[in-house]
């Protein structure tokens, strides 16, 4: 009896350390967006250079995300995870410094950090909550999107209260803090991140295999579309007579209404047979929302925020769920995992900058709303193949 009361103490601490871990991977992102026009100002840098502020974590997730199965490999999985606190804590608390160089240095730390996170939850999901794959993902997903939407809406809040676009960023290393403290006793189990699997490998190697790839690019395109409204939903409603104060907290209602679909959508997930409703699902409400954007009026637009939001919440649930559904191993899922999120959010980082690009040239949002179109369109294409009860 006191050894199940052990273990499940144990389990229950892994849970809260998962949670948490959860709750740093995006706060410290999209806390920037409302901040960059004080954080311009403040450093007396330009426009474009502000821009990258977002662009720059993008990237380090893409380059990092297919080498964090390596580190795990040779440190073990809870190590690793406890090292990319370490180095969010001190991109953090780097970014926060007040100079430029040390703006864009922390900046890519928070974005090295966060790919590593990004990577190896899942993996430990997997591996240590196998009957419960879909309740823990759930959890740790409206964790992660929960202090996301609180990034969104408390930046300026937080700022006009005396903070300082500095202190309004730093604050999220208090997050990350807690995290690693929780997180600490998961060091001495040292669980290694290969242990046997259960069914026979795959004769083809992770990056060779079709179905990666139409994982991968379901996770790329819904990241693309998250991360170019996060990035230029604001504008397009400014540019319908929004102002800027309501205009952020459009964005942070588009977030909260994705909050309770993450939850749910991973158990949903795991007791089907097959996902490819919900990615049919995904497509026709991220299509839906965006076409109510373009040639709805503005009464309308809560609605259509809510619609993407929840298009959202399906998409990126889903998205962690197919790492774990299609595998057969902890390994697998993280190997998946990385080749996902190395792809996805390259295409994320390109993705607004494409977007604005096309705004330039065309002059108005029809040609970069139908960008976002094609998106969905990938979307439900991708969606159709990965959701298939089969794996790698």
């Amino acid at each position: 009896m006191n050894a199940r009361t052990t273990q499940q103490q144990t389990a229950g601490l892994l849970l809260i350390g998962v949670i948490l871990v959860g709750a740093t991977l995006r706060a410290p992102l999209t806390s920037v967006g409302a901040l960059i026009p004080f954080i311009r100002d403040g450093l007396g840098i330009s426009n474009t250079l502000a821009g990258s502020i977002t662009t720059l974590p993008l990237l380090g997730f893409a380059f990092l995300s297919p080498f964090a199965p390596t580190l795990a490999r040779r440190l073990g999985v809870q190590r690793t995870i406890a090292a990319a606190l370490v180095l969010l804590l001190l991109g953090i608390a780097l970014r926060s410094a007040g100079s430029v160089s040390a703006l864009f240095a922390g900046t890519l730390f928070i974005g090295l950090g966060i790919a590593v996170g990004n990577v190896l939850i899942p993996a430990i999901v997997k591996i240590n909550f196998p009957l419960k794959v879909g309740l823990i993902t759930g959890l740790y997903a409206v964790g992660m999107n929960v202090m996301g939407a609180l990034g969104s809406g408390l930046s300026v809040p937080l700022y006009e209260a005396g903070l300082g676009w500095q202190g309004a960023l730093a604050i999220w290393g208090v997050v990350a803090a807690l995290a690693l403290v929780v997180w600490a006793p998961q060091l001495k189990a040292h669980q290694p991140y290969n242990p046997p699997a259960t069914t026979s490998a795959p004769s083809t190697p992770v990056w060779r295999s079709p179905l990666a790839w139409n994982v991968t690019l379901f996770m790329g395109s819904q990241s693309l579309i998250f991360y170019c409204l996060i990035t230029w939903m604001p504008d397009f409603l400014r540019s319908n007579g929004y102002t800027e104060n309501a205009a952020g907290w459009m964005v942070f209602l588009m977030q909260f209404a994705l909050i309770p679909v993450t939850f749910a959508v991973p158990m949903l997930a795991e007791k089907m047979k097959n996902q490819v409703p919900l990615a049919v699902f995904t497509a026709l409400l991220f299509a839906t929302g965006l076409l109510g954007l373009m040639f709805s009026s503005t009464f309308f637009y809560p609605l259509w925020a809510v619609l993407l939001g929840i298009g959202g919440g399906c998409a990126f649930s889903l998205s962690m769920m197919l790492f774990t559904l299609r595998t057969n191993s902890g390994q697998e899922a993280a190997d998946l995992s990385g080749m996902a999120q190395s792809i996805g959010y390259l295409l994320a980082a390109l993705g607004p900058m494409l977007m604005g690009t096309l705004y330039d040239i065309s002059g108005g949002w029809l040609l970069p709303m139908g960008l976002l179109l094609l998106a969905c369109g990938s979307i439900l294409l991708n969606g159709l193949a990965a959701g298939r009860g089969i794996t790698l």
